[in-house]
């Protein structure tokens, strides 16, 4: 007799021929990169190391596309918009210790924004391993300890038969929800030595998934339908779980205004009805939210930036569904659904009542006719000409990376990401420098369209190497770069708080020529001809840089009031 837990599957005759006729110089290297292959890896980014150096030859027997950046951070932040784009995992190869250290930031960043990044770093060789102090070059005590608070999972490998299994767990984890980085490292001599194991073909993972608890959400169900003020805050587990469409339907059947989160941008159609859009940094919004009898939250765990600076204080009743769990009511009691955004969107939808409410879009325009008015009081035309030029340059459907830069902070709250998935920054670590690197991933994972990057000046100079990585690859990424001379935010933040900004000015080059000394073509523009330029320059292939001198300045904030 058998039985299903008895049934296995047969390998197919190339499978076995692989198996028993391995090609000869194959090394711990080759067992990487064939188990990321057979898991459906197409594009690695990188930056090779002494220690890594077996993988790094083991890519040249392999059909995977090597993207290598200049700094091991830039990419992280490549592999994280690689990850954010087509919801794979986007393997990251780093050397050990500084190599590895280096990309920390990236990986803050890519957990804050749970982007899949399969993070494979070398270690010193196995003797080394246990905290021993041997004196091997760029030896740590506990390397894992430096990545176990910042990534999702941590996998250390002793010997090549425990690579494919540890590079499979890892993969499934970082694509299992919430999405987020992953870390695996391999010791120097592993990666080393000739392997007599065979080519590794078998690489099926099962991302579990995460359905709500049904009496959770039949009891959602009943508050939204009973609700009077219903309202909706959208963050970007709705974007990362392709649940848009679910989003709006649920909306439009409870009558529900919707705002979107910085994460979320894109989650919900900019000029629909219902759509109080992204003004989070805005009283009006604020109280308006506060006002509902039932809020609902989706894929937002209402952090800092989601709730005015923590000034937002709901009255009503608030259900949150987040698929992280240290997430769940961590800032407001709610009834807390884990679960990922579209399944949970799919039991409300299968049990929600109706509901008739023809005022709905009347109070929506009024807030958003008080935002207007609170920011055409500012005398801020320039920031908001900017940034309409910047939409009307960009093609619908184009994605967009930015940096952390005071037109990055406008387009937060204004800026019509004109779909789901089309708009990302690095608001959820708020470190320097992700834009272009960013953007770079992006294109790799998709040529069909243009990539814009957005970087102030300051931030320009954390990735300007990549130029030669953008010009190496041809990739079709456009780079504005808005010039104001300095850390224009913290010149802001220091001058209100301190009446003068100390540490915040630059010397900076000539950006177009150097992008030029790169080979990459560049132009100086003004704020009266940015739309021509920056479409001319989206149009063309391959990378480009458009530099605008300009000062901008943030409008004023609620939150201190």
């Amino acid at each position: 007799m058998t039985h299903d837990h008895d049934l296995v599957l047969r390998p197919t005759a190339a499978q076995t021929e692989a198996a028993l006729n391995p090609p000869p110089g194959r090394n711990g290297g080759d067992l990487v990169v064939e188990t990321l292959a057979a898991l459906g890896a197409t594009t690695v980014f990188g930056l090779p190391g002494q220690h890594a150096l077996g993988m790094f030859d083991a890519l040249r027997r392999s059909d995977l596309r090597y993207i290598g950046l200049r700094v091991e951070n830039n990419a992280g932040f490549a592999a994280d918009a690689y990850g954010r784009i087509t919801g794979e995992a986007a393997p990251l190869l780093l050397s050990t210790g500084p190599g590895a250290l280096t990309s920390l930031a990236a990986l803050q960043e890519a957990r804050a924004a749970s982007a899949p990044v399969l993070a494979i770093s070398s270690q010193v060789p196995t003797a080394g391993l246990g905290g021993g102090r041997h004196g091997y070059l760029h030896e740590l005590p506990d390397q894992a300890a430096s990545f176990r608070g910042v990534v999702k999972s941590v996998h250390t490998v002793r010997t090549q038969s425990q690579i494919p299994s540890a590079i499979a767990e890892a993969w499934t984890s970082a694509l299992t929800v919430p999405h987020g980085p992953v870390w695996v490292e391999i010791p120097q001599d592993v990666l080393l030595a000739k392997t007599p194991i065979p080519v590794v073909t078998g690489g099926d993972t099962f991302p579990e998934e995460l359905p709500p608890r049904l009496e959770l959400t039949a009891v959602a169900a009943d508050l939204l339908s009973r609700a009077e003020r219903p309202a909706i805050i959208a963050g970007g587990g709705v974007v990362r779980a392709d649940a848009s469409k679910k989003l709006r339907q649920l909306a439009e059947r409870l009558q529900a205004p919707v705002v979107t989160t910085f994460g979320g941008k894109g989650a919900f159609p900019w000029t629909h009805p219902l759509s109080l859009q992204s003004w989070l940094e805005d009283r009006h919004t604020t109280d308006f939210l506060e006002d509902a009898d039932v809020l609902l939250v989706v894929g937002s765990g209402l952090g800092e930036l989601s709730s005015n600076y923590h000034t937002f204080k709901p009255r009503g009743r608030v259900v949150q569904i987040e698929a992280d769990l240290g997430k769940l009511e961590s800032n407001h009691p709610a009834l807390g659904i884990h679960a990922d955004a579209r399944l949970a969107l799919q039991a409300l939808l299968e049990t929600v009542g109706e509901r008739t409410d023809p005022a709905a879009p009347e109070r929506v325009r009024e807030v958003l006719a008080k935002v207007r008015e609170r920011i055409a009081s500012q005398e801020l035309t320039l920031e908001q000409d900017v940034l309409a030029a910047v939409r009307k340059a960009l093609p619908p459907g184009a994605p967009s990376f930015w940096d952390m830069t005071i037109l990055a902070y406008w387009a937060w709250s204004a800026f019509d990401a004109k779909g789901p998935n089309t708009m990302h920054s690095a608001q959820g670590a708020g470190g320097l420098g992700y834009g272009f690197p960013a953007a770079l991933g992006a294109a790799a994972a998709d040529p069909t369209h243009p990539v814009l990057a957005v970087s102030g000046d300051g931030g320009a100079l954390y990735s300007i190497a990549e130029l030669a990585t953008a010009r190496q690859y041809d990739l079709n990424v456009t780079w504005l770069i808005v010039d104001d001379g300095g850390y224009g935010i913290l010149r802001e933040y220091m001058t209100d708080a301190f009446g003068e900004p100390t540490a915040t000015e630059l010397t900076r080059p000539d950006y177009v020529a150097l992008a030029e000394s790169f080979g990459v073509p560049g132009v100086r523009t003004s704020p009266q001809t940015l739309e021509t330029d920056l479409a001319k320059a989206l149009a063309a292939p391959g990378p480009s840089v458009v530099v605008l001198p300009a000062v901008l300045r943030m409008f004023a904030p609620t939150h201190l009031d």
